[in-house]
């Protein structure tokens, strides 16, 4: 049983679309796994030295590699992973509204505005992305 789907093009443009995602999660996320206390030198300006801090900020990163494997699923099928667009674009988006505060406050090194700006982008293109499911009648949640 076949419900509605995404015409070609689109379905083109959105596999593009998370494949882009997941690969920006990635690039982030691999190097914040593995070198959390650099990612947090890069990304705050100062070191990371706390045992404990270095963990959490470590989950933090791992949270983000799920992001972009669940972004690799939605390029295969992207009218079919809604929840999982659903998930990774509210987390984009707090995360980019949260560290604008901190980059406002001074709390973060000018490396923030590049990824504020980008989950920001992702944010909306993923609004989009459910514009367009609502529009060709396909479930989003």
């Amino acid at each position: 049983m076949s419900g509605p789907a995404l015409p070609a093009n689109e379905n083109r443009a959105f596999l593009a679309l998370f494949l882009v995602a997941a690969l920006w999660n990635l690039s982030g996320a691999i190097p914040g796994v593995i070198d959390p206390a650099g990612m947090f030198a890069r990304e705050f300006g100062r070191p990371l030295t706390d045992p404990v801090q270095v963990a959490i900020y470590r989950g933090a990163w791992g949270t983000s590699l799920l992001y972009g494997l669940g972004f690799l699923a939605v390029a295969l099928r992207p009218a079919r992973h809604a929840g999982v667009v659903a998930m990774g674009g509210l987390g984009k988006a707090l995360f980019a509204i949260n560290l604008a505060v901190m980059h406002a406050q001074g709390w973060t090194s000018d490396f923030a505005i590049l990824v504020i700006v980008g989950d920001g982008l992702f944010v909306a293109a993923f609004i989009v992305y459910f514009l367009r499911l609502r529009r060709h009648g396909i479930p989003c949640l």
